[in-house]
């Protein structure tokens, strides 16, 4: 039986969330599997990724084979480090505590990245928010700028108005009589 570990798709229309599980190949994508290993969500930024490491590399070691997407996500959390780190261990290349140690690093390493991102996505939203804020309120200026011109001529074509009838009714022309 070939074993993947794989997605599963849950969530609704538009809305994906996913759960990483150890499944047959010849299953459904959403129908039975062995194990939930962990989950993953697309649309948080950054992304947010769960996974039990230690039952990951165990399938790993039995020979599960992960898909493209989910060999993505175990790099990005380090999984396949631990495993790579495991084999080590197991061929005598170092000890048990040097693997720990050098996983340890690499998680602590990866957590400040992802820190220093979701700061970076915070701090651009902010500047967003406030460049929008800024057009925005040019924009309100100018519209109010124009209608105050607009009322400011309104105001000078009813003042204009108002004294052209004076004049108008001062100096009408006699009818001139209509030849028949």
């Amino acid at each position: 039986m070939a074993v993947k570990i794989r997605l599963q798709r849950h969530g609704k229309k538009g809305q994906p969330f996913y759960h990483i599980v150890i499944a047959d190949a010849r299953a459904a994508r959403d129908g039975k599997f062995i194990e939930k290993l962990g989950t993953y969500n697309p649309l948080t930024q950054p992304a947010t990724i769960v996974v039990d490491a230690d039952r990951a590399c165990k399938w790993l070691r039995d020979g599960a084979q992960p898909t493209d997407t989910v060999r993505s996500l175990l790099r990005y959390k380090g999984v396949l480090y631990k495993y790579h780190l495991q084999r080590g261990v197991e061929k005598g290349a170092f000890t048990q505590e040097v693997a720990d140690k050098r996983y340890i690093d690499f998680v602590e390493q990866k957590e400040k990245q992802i820190a220093e991102a979701i700061v970076k996505i915070k701090n651009d939203k902010n500047a967003k928010r406030k460049e929008a804020l800024k057009h925005e309120e040019e924009v309100n200026a100018k519209k109010a700028q124009e209608l105050a011109d607009k009322r400011a001529a309104a105001v000078a074509k009813q003042a204009e108005e108002a004294q052209k009838p004076e004049e108008n009714t001062e100096a009408a022309p006699e009818e001139a009589p209509q030849a028949e």
